[in-house]
C-alpha cells in the first residue's frame, strides 16, 4: 500500500515537550536512535492526548464518541500536494498481510505434515496462527511505543531492537534477518531450477541461472511501476491457478482422510508451518500507515493471516486426503510431487502454482535483501547499486547447485533457526524489556494480555523448539558417523 507523502503529527497529541507538529517523509529511513540510560534531560515523547476528557465535557454523546475515534491515531498522514488527510485503508493493511503471508512455504506443508494427518496437523497449523499473531501484536505494540519516544513514524525491527535491546539485541536482529533472507532464496531458487528442468528439459545449473538473471534482473532494473504490475498479475495468476488445483484435485478427496491423526509427529512441522505464517516484517508499514491506531492494526493482523490460514487448511486438506494412508507410517514423500505425476490433468497446475509463488516471494525476498546490504554497506539511498545486488543474488544461486534437494532443508532451517528467534524469542524479549525495565516507558497500554506469563511462553515455546531442532540435529549427524 501506497503510503502518504508527508505526515504530521496531530498537535492535541503532543506532550508538552514537544507541542510543535513533526513532519517527515513517509519513506524516509528511522533516525539514528541511541540507547539512553538515565539521560539528563526528558526524552522527547509523542503521546496520546488526555484532553479528550474536558473535550467531552462540554460536547454530546455521539461527539464525545467521534473525537474519542479521532485520537485514536497518533499523527496524521498528509498529502503534501493536496494537504488533505489521507487516513490508511484497513481494507488494503488486510491484504498487505495476507499477501506477504502466502508465500513459497504453502509448497511444504503438506510434506511436512503428512506423517502426523491432516487433523493433526490442522490444529498444529491453528496453534500456529495464533502464534503468530500474537508476536505480530507485539511487533505493533512496541513499534508505537517507539514511534512514540522517538516522535516520528517509519521505526523499523533495528531501532525498535536498539531501544529495547541494545546493541547485542541489534547484533542477533541483523544476523536473524540474514539468514532467513539467503536460507529462502536458496530454497526457492532450488525449486524454481528444478521446475524450469521439467518443463524445458534443461540442466540444472542453466534452469537456476535463468530464474536468477530473470527476476534478480527485474528487480534491478525494473521500475516500482512495472514491479508492481508483474507482482499484480503473478498475485492474480497464483490464485487462478490454486482456485483451478482445488477443484480438480478434490475429485479424488477420500474424506475418511481427512480424520487421519498421528499427533506425536506433529510437532516436527511446527518450523515450516511457522515459517508459512511470516508477516511481522510488514508490521511497522501498518502501523504507519494506519496512523498507529492500534486498533486497526490489530484488525488487519487477525483478519489478515486468517486468511491464509483458510488457504493453508484448505491446500493441505486437499493434496492429504487425496493419499490416503500417509498418517504414521513413516514413509516421507512428497504429496506435491505425488499428485503432480499421478494425475495428467493436475501436474501442469501444481507446477503453475508452485512456480508463480515462488516467483512472488523471490521478488519481495530479493528486493527487501538488496535493500537491507546497501543500507549496511552504506550505499546513497535512491540509487541502485549493482553490488547489492549481486551480493543479494550469487550466494543462493551456487548454494542451491551445490545441492539441488536444499529445498525443504533450507525452509525448515529458516523456520527454526530464523523466524522462531527473529520473529518468536525477540517480539515477546522487546515487549519484556519495554514493560517492565525502569529505564523505559510505554505510553501505550498492552495489546496482548497476560502479561508476563504470556510473554514467557511465546519466548520458551520458540527456544523449546530450537533447542529440540538442534538436538535432533546433532543426533543426526551422530548417525552419520
Amino acid at each position: 500500500m501506497a503510503l502518504a507523502a508527508s505526515a504530521r503529527c496531530c498537535p492535541p497529541l503532543l506532550s508538552s515537550s514537544a507541542s510543535a507538529s513533526i513532519s517527515f517523509p513517509s519513506s524516509a529511513r528511522a533516525p539514528a536512535l541511541q540507547r539512553t540510560r538515565g539521560g539528563p534531560g526528558p526524552r522527547r515523547r509523542l503521546q496520546r492526548c488526555l484532553c479528550s476528557q474536558q473535550f467531552a465535557e462540554r460536547q454530546t454523546s455521539g461527539a464525545q464518541q467521534q473525537q474519542q475515534q479521532q485520537l485514536e491515531r497518533l499523527f496524521s498522514n498528509l498529502n503534501q500536494a493536496t494537504m488533505k488527510h489521507e487516513p490508511g485503508s484497513v481494507t488494503s493493511a488486510i491484504f498487505l498481510v495476507a499477501g506477504t503471508t502466502v508465500g513459497a512455504g504453502i509448497l511444504a506443508i503438506p510434506a511436512v505434515t503428512q506423517e502426523a494427518g491432516f487433523l493433526a496437523s490442522a490444529v498444529t497449523c491453528i496453534f500456529c496462527w495464533i502464534y503468530m499473531v500474537v508476536t505480530g501484536l507485539l511487533v505493533a505494540e512496541v513499534n508505537v511505543n517507539t514511534m512514540c519516544e522517538l516522535g516520528s513514524g517509519g521505526v523499523s525491527l533495528v531501532s525498535m531492537a536498539m531501544r529495547t535491546l541494545g546493541t547485542s539485541g541489534v547484533r542477533t536482529a541483523c544476523v536473524s534477518y540474514l539468514f532467513i533472507h539467503y536460507a529462502l532464496l536458496v530454497a526457492y531458487v532450488a525449486r524454481s531450477s528444478e521446475i524450469i528442468t521439467n518443463s524445458l528439459g534443461i540442466p540444472l545449473w542453466e534452469s537456476a541461472t535463468l530464474f536468477s538473471l530473470v527476476f534478480g534482473g527485474l528487480c534491478y532494473f525494473g521500475s516500482q511501476r512495472v514491479i508492481g504490475a508483474v507482482n499484480g498479475f503473478l498475485v492474480f495468476s497464483i490464485l487462478a491457478s490454486f482456485t483451478a488445483l482445488v477443484v480438480v484435485a478434490s475429485g479424488n478427496l477420500q474424506w475418511s482422510s481427512l480424520l487421519e491423526a498421528n499427533f506425536a509427529a506433529a510437532p516436527q512441522s511446527i518450523p515450516i508451518i511457522a515459517l508459512s505464517f511470516v508477516y511481522q516484517n510488514v508490521v511497522p508499514v501498518l502501523c504507519t500507515n494506519l496512523e498507529g491506531d492500534l486498533s486497526k492494526v490489530r484488525k488487519a493482523i487477525v483478519v489478515g493471516t486468517a486468511i491464509p490460514l483458510a488457504l493453508f487448511l484448505t491446500w493441505d486438506a486437499v493434496l492429504l486426503g487425496t493419499i490416503p494412508g500417509l498418517a504414521g507410517d513413516g514413509t516421507i514423500i512428497d504429496p506435491l510431487e505425488q499428485l503432480r505425476s499421478s494425475n495428467g490433468t493436475v501436474g501442469p497446475i501444481v507446477e503453475a502454482f508452485s512456480f508463480l509463488a515462488i516467483g512472488t516471494s523471490y521478488i519481495g525476498f530479493v528486493l527487501g535483501l538488496s535493500d537491507f546490504i546497501a543500507d549496511l554497506l552504506k550505499l546513497p539511498s535512491g540509487q541502485n547499486k549493482p553490488l547489492p545486488y549481486v551480493v543479494t543474488l550469487v550466494p543462493p544461486l551456487v548454494l542451491s547447485l551445490l545441492d539441488p534437494e536444499i529445498f525443504f532443508k533450507a525452509l525448515d532451517f529458516a523456520g527454526t533457526y530464523g523466524v522462531l528467534v527473529l520473529f518468536g524469542v525477540f517480539p515477546a524479549a522487546m515487549s519484556w524489556s519495554e514493560r517492565y525495565s525502569d529505564d523505559l516507558e510505554a505510553p501505550v497500554p498492552p495489546i496482548v494480555p497476560g502479561g508476563k506469563f504470556t510473554l514467557a511462553f511465546v519466548m520458551g515455546g520458540a527456544l523449546l523448539v530450537i533447542f529440540s531442532e538442534i538436538f535432533k540435529d546433532i543426533m543426526q549427524l551422530q548417525g552419520l558417523h
